[in-house]
């Protein structure tokens, strides 16, 4: 099996990756939690797991999720004000994921990461047209690009020279911790453990939607198996995000 990290020292908990900078845990916006009760018992769950600090990134997608900055932030402090009533400290901080499609332009007020990254994917079936030179717009507006599991695009299971271009132009790539544990089938477990032998990904995520996601994670993560994974791989999660 594919491993970083000998099984004789077993890890339990997912503080080794701090910072969780994909999730749909915000209420009720996109095809994630569905309202606050649901997102708070979502933080607590990922907080019981070791993360200091959640970046909930919710779905931009005009057709199916017209999200705005406004919209996000509403949510956000909907949630905020659940989590402090509950007495959850964990750090909570938002952004956005956006499809890049015809619908996306730059010429909007963006909801990047810290102000600094800004979250894009694709469809799963095709790549985007114009792909590569959003990317380059994206670093001339001044953000960091962080293509969201790369793994996941069919249309890179047999070809991933495309990725290591996007690499090339200084887009960071990032890992969903369920693909590497089988959750999204064969192929993708396959191309995130090549992914990651070449040392292609900068960040890591959940990118928790629901209850099914939640529960595969805790499992990974108690029995020790996700450290075992990727543990000792050197993700950048702390390291860009940290924690303050």
């Amino acid at each position: 099996m594919f491993s970083f990290f000998s099984k004789k020292n077993k890890v339990t908990d997912i503080s080794w990756l701090g910072v969780d900078m994909h999730s749909h845990i915000l209420p009720g916006i996109d095809d994630g939690s569905p309202d606050v009760s649901t997102s708070v018992r979502f933080v607590k769950s990922l907080s019981e797991l070791g993360f200091e600090k959640l970046i909930a990134t919710p779905h931009i997608l005009k057709e199916l999720y017209p999200n705005t900055p406004e919209s996000i932030a509403k949510a956000k402090v909907d949630l905020q004000n659940a989590l402090d009533i509950a007495n959850i400290s964990t750090k909570l901080e938002a952004g956005a994921e956006y499809m890049i499609d015809q619908d996306f332009t730059l010429d909007q007020v963006l909801c990047p990461l810290d102000q600094k990254h800004l979250l894009i994917e694709m469809s799963y079936l095709s790549e985007s047209p114009g792909v590569s030179q959003t990317i380059f717009d994206v670093e001339i507006k001044g953000y960091h690009p962080v293509l969201a599991h790369p793994e996941r695009y069919i249309f890179y299971f047999k070809d991933k020279s495309r990725l290591k271009r996007f690499k090339e132009k200084g887009c960071l790539l990032q890992l969903n911790l369920l693909s590497i544990l089988g959750y999204y089938g064969k192929d993708v477990k396959q191309l995130a453990e090549s992914l990651l032998k070449e040392k292609m990904y900068d960040l890591a995520g959940t990118d928790l939607h629901h209850d099914k996601h939640l529960h595969t994670l805790t499992e990974a993560v108690h029995s020790g198996k996700l450290y075992d994974l990727v543990g000792a791989y050197a993700f950048k999660n702390y390291e860009i995000f940290g924690t303050n």
